[in-house]
């Protein structure tokens, strides 16, 4: 059962090895042009269901390449804010802002940690909070997840996308990840392309028996459909992220509503790899006591 305890900073929240998630990001950054905006925006749109952001305020937790606050900005949001406790990631989003948004005014950004309480809760309240495959890479993953509630006003959408728990798998792919993360640097692209390559196999043996002989490469030349992201990164990503922790989907729908949230969306993987994504609203007017966001 997770904590139902707040966590603050603590020194050892941070101690395992950690995956290089800004680094990987510096590298996305190159493939970044209007299409994979476009599909970001598209993304956000149907997630939450909404044509645009106009008027309301967007926080995106552990903003890594900033992707999604520059598409929130474009949805008119009215203010974003970025934080990341990676400063690689900080910079990432910063250079993306100055290509992309240089006049956004409405858009800052900001080193910060999600586990530190105190701190999160200097930013104020947003009307959507993003943290979209984020909360699992934490080390505390259930404290990161209890802190953010402060972050939401009554009425705010999260929108939080956490890795699925698939039980021995689940811990198999942990060593995996322990592994990466002890090779040398100029090694590790390898160890991507070798553990995936059974997985690949499969999918692309899978697409050609049922007649689609290319859909496994459409899988990597349309991947910016999903999420505006690159395929590649992701697969590093997987392979590499730590910290990792995973949560089924009822653990995440119970710590929520017992917190005075209702589920507007879920998404599923299926029982088996990736992330399950949720769309929550907060209700709990009569304990909402933060103060809202002020630019």
């Amino acid at each position: 059962m997770p904590s139902m305890a707040t966590h603050t900073n603590a020194p050892d929240t941070h101690a395992e090895a950690r995956f290089s998630f800004g680094q990987n990001w510096q590298r996305f950054l190159r493939t970044v042009d209007e299409r994979r905006i476009e599909e970001a925006e598209a993304s956000l749109r149907a997630f939450l269901e909404v044509d645009h952001l106009r008027g309301r305020t967007f926080l995106d937790l552990g903003c890594g390449s900033g992707l999604f606050s520059l598409a929130a900005q474009r949805l008119g949001a009215e203010q974003v804010v970025s934080l990341d406790y990676d400063d690689a990631s900080v910079d990432v989003t910063t250079e993306l802002r100055r290509r992309f948004a240089p006049h956004a005014s409405n858009w800052r950004v900001h080193r910060g940690d999600v586990l530190d309480a105190a701190s999160l809760h200097q930013h104020g309240r947003f009307d959507v909070v993003y943290a979209w495959g984020v909360l699992h890479h934490t080390g505390h993953m259930w404290g990161a997840l209890d802190n953010i509630i402060q972050s939401v006003t009554t009425d705010g959408r999260l929108f939080i996308a956490i890795y699925n728990d698939q039980g021995l798998t689940s811990r198999m792919w942990l060593a995996v990840k322990r592994s990466y993360n002890r090779l040398p640097g100029w090694t590790q692209p390898a160890c991507v392309a070798l553990v995936m390559a059974p997985r690949e196999l499969r999918f692309a043996i899978a697409e050609t028996l049922a007649g689609r002989p290319f859909g496994y490469f459409r899988s990597w030349t349309e991947y910016r459909r999903n999420r505006g992201m690159s395929r590649w990164h992701d697969l590093v990503d997987w392979v590499g992220g730590l910290p990792f922790e995973v949560a089924k989907p009822e653990e995440i729908f119970d710590f929520y509503r017992s917190r005075g949230f209702e589920l507007e969306r879920l998404t599923t993987s299926g029982g088996g790899l990736g992330c399950n994504q949720f769309v929550f609203r907060r209700a709990d007017r009569e304990r909402d006591r933060a103060p809202r966001h002020e630019p």
